[in-house]
């Protein structure tokens, strides 16, 4: 997506310079109405207490274009409405105070959402949660694309706070209030085309439970598309809780286990009809002992019942013939 970012090109001086220079301005300030003061009797005097009044309201105005920039900080400029730049170095500098100044923050911001109610594709209520981390990517966007401003002194809870522009805490706050709602909107997106579980463990569909890697990787698709009008960049996004809604959770839970004893039983049929086969080859290969169709019915019934029960089988030793 085309951005309208760019680097601030207006004038920027070192801000130990600048402060040198405001010290010797503030110093002649003094000097001149001291001696306005002073010595008013002569009339040339009268231009100088003039011209140090002006002097010393420049220099109180050039106070106002000092800034402290650290790491991963930027400061978006406008002059008089118009956008002139993003100014991101590091360090202590000196703008001419008739810019605008909003300072944002690029850090990497963690955003862990509440569990949320949403029903998955086969109409089964679930709660599922996110956790994100995210940062600001494209500061135009950020401050022009989308409300912040507004949204930051709509968040200002003391009116004595107020001040020329909105804080940096404030227009943060509400990035992040942004960011929340689009998070909610496309978790709902995403869990909606999903079912909890493979209801029939043979249907081979992705699931919330089975495929979060896939979840993971269109959950953080959809996130990009919808916070990329602030300018946001998604750094990680993963789903991060999962669990049927309370109403259905009993009723789920049986089900799961039902199915659970179900696979359970078959791997056990499987081994025992394995282990019989292997027994009645064993003994045909070894000519240990003859068996018609009948007794090999019962035997298999016989081993069946050992090796599917539930309860240890309790053995019976016949002492008669084969025959009786």
């Amino acid at each position: 997506m085309e951005t309208k970012e760019y680097s601030f090109n207006g004038m920027v001086v070192n801000g130990f310079v600048m402060l040198f220079v405001n010290i010797i301005m503030l110093a002649l300030a003094i000097y001149g109405l001291y001696t306005g003061f002073v010595v008013i009797k002569y009339a040339h005097n009268g231009f100088v207490f003039i011209a140090s009044i002006l002097l010393l309201i420049i220099n109180l105005f050039m106070w106002a274009g000092f800034i402290q920039q650290e790491p991963n900080e930027a400061r978006v400029t406008t002059w008089f409405g118009k956008y002139s730049g993003t100014f991101s170095e590091t360090g202590f500098y000196w703008i001419n105070p008739f810019y605008l100044k909003k300072k944002v923050s690029l850090r990497a911001r963690n955003l862990d959402a509440e569990p949320i109610k949403v029903n998955d594709k086969t109409g089964n209520p679930v709660m599922i949660g996110l956790v994100m981390v995210w940062k600001l990517k494209d500061t135009y966007k950020a401050m022009f694309e989308v409300d912040s401003q507004t949204m930051a002194q709509g968040n200002i809870v003391n009116k004595n706070e107020i001040s020329f522009g909105t804080s940096t805490v404030n227009i943060m706050n509400a990035l992040e209030r942004f960011v929340r709602v689009q998070s909610d909107a496309a978790l709902r997106q995403v869990a909606g085309q999903y079912a909890y579980d493979d209801e029939d463990a043979r249907s081979g569909e992705p699931t919330l439970r089975s495929s979060a890697e896939e979840i993971n990787q269109q959950l953080e698709q959809k996130l990009d598309e919808r916070l990329a009008l602030a300018g946001i960049e998604v750094v990680e996004a993963r789903i991060n809780y999962l669990a049927y809604a309370p109403e259905i959770a009993a009723v789920m839970l049986r089900r799961q286990q039902a199915s659970a004893i179900i696979t359970a039983r078959e791997k056990i049929v499987e081994g025992a009809v394995s282990m019989v086969k292997m027994a009645l080859d064993k003994l045909a290969d070894d000519n240990v002992v003859e068996l018609d169709d009948d007794k090999k019915a019962a035997m298999v019934s016989n081993l069946l019942v050992v090796l599917c029960g539930d309860d240890a089988a309790q053995p019976v030793v016949n002492t008669g013939t084969l025959n009786h």
